[in-house]
């Protein structure tokens, strides 16, 4: 069984995120895609996150029937801080059998080096999935230099140019701008009605 892990806050989860696993899914031949929603990110220490209760009631909405997606806890049911490669270490304990293919954006490639000990986290993670922007090339003779081993995990997604983020969307729903078609239906209407985002310091 081959498992994309697709990691983030999703606050809030949007149609790039959506698409972006879905192009990942199909380019990788995933079987799944275990969506790992991070309670608390050590990068993001700095940031008010909206609770985990809501972003969970979005990502659900946001995936609904897709049988390629599932929901994970792994990082929900454990104490914080929630690095990537003890995320993996558990997802190995409970999936033995399975290829975990860890799925990244490019500039994620590229700060690889300064992730939270990186070559262990390269000793759990069995593929790495990088979504570069279309007519971007990635020389990965440096990174092999800082982690020897890493370029030959490394395949690389045509994945469509999205200039979508949520740090954007949350700024335009506090300002009171337009975003309902950034997001699945679902997922607008829930915000709507919790009056999520509403305030700039949400």
């Amino acid at each position: 069984m081959r498992l994309g892990i697709f990691g983030g806050t999703f606050d809030p989860p949007h149609i790039g995120h959506l698409i972006l696993a879905s192009e990942a899914q199909e380019q990788l031949a995933l079987d799944r895609v275990l969506w790992v929603l991070t309670p608390h990110p050590p990068h993001k220490t700095d940031q008010k996150v909206t609770s985990t209760i809501d972003r969970l009631d979005l990502l659900r909405l946001a995936l609904g029937d897709d049988q390629h997606f599932e929901i994970s806890r792994v990082d929900i049911d454990r104490p914080p801080p929630h690095f990537a490669v003890d995320t993996l270490r558990l997802l190995h304990a409970q999936f033995p059998q399975a290829t975990l293919v860890f799925l990244m954006g490019s500039d994620s490639l590229d700060d690889l080096p300064q992730w939270h000990t990186p070559r262990d986290f390269l000793h759990e993670c069995d593929e790495l999935g990088v979504m570069c922007r279309p007519g971007r090339e990635i020389d990965l003779s440096e990174l092999e230099k800082l982690l020897p081993g890493a370029s030959g995990r490394v395949y690389f997604l045509e994945a469509p140019l999205l200039e979508i983020s949520s740090t954007r969307l949350r700024e335009k729903i506090a300002d009171g701008g337009s975003y309902r078609y950034y997001l699945p239906p679902a997922v607008w209407r829930l915000i709507e009605e919790k009056g999520l985002y509403s305030e700039r310091s949400a």
